[in-house]
């Protein structure tokens, strides 16, 4: 069982950054792949980025757009996603997610933290 407790939403301007965290319980945070996912009101949950345990990342470009950084300390247990550039359209909850990337590309999520709201507001 893994827990993951995301930080760091807020309200900022459009054009603002912001910088979400999550961290992992236990001492297995190692062994998996870890992403970000969004979920705006009324709009399906979309992953956003993930990182591998060896620090691959992929990027759903046609929401990144060359914004978003995600990135992890295998120390801490944690997971970041920096956000650059911040647009109205990037208003969501952002949930960590623990799960596994396959060699095709495609991610399997398996642990959901509670989620971080993200609103981007002038």
């Amino acid at each position: 069982q893994v827990q993951l407790v995301e930080s760091g939403g807020g309200l900022v301007q459009p054009g603002g950054s912001l910088r979400l965290s999550c961290t992992a319980s236990g001492n297995i945070f190692n062994t998996y792949d870890m992403a970000w996912y969004r979920q705006a009101p009324g709009e399906q949950r979309e992953l956003v980025a993930v990182i591998t345990t060896g620090g691959i990342t992929d990027y759903k470009e046609s929401v990144v757009k060359g914004r978003f950084t995600i990135s992890r300390d295998n120390v801490k247990s944690t997971v970041h996603l920096q956000m650059n550039s911040l647009e109205t359209e990037d208003t969501a909850v952002y949930y960590c997610n623990a799960g596994s990337r396959y060699t095709n590309g495609y991610y399997f999520p398996s642990y959901w933290g509670q989620g971080t709201q993200v609103t981007v507001s002038s």
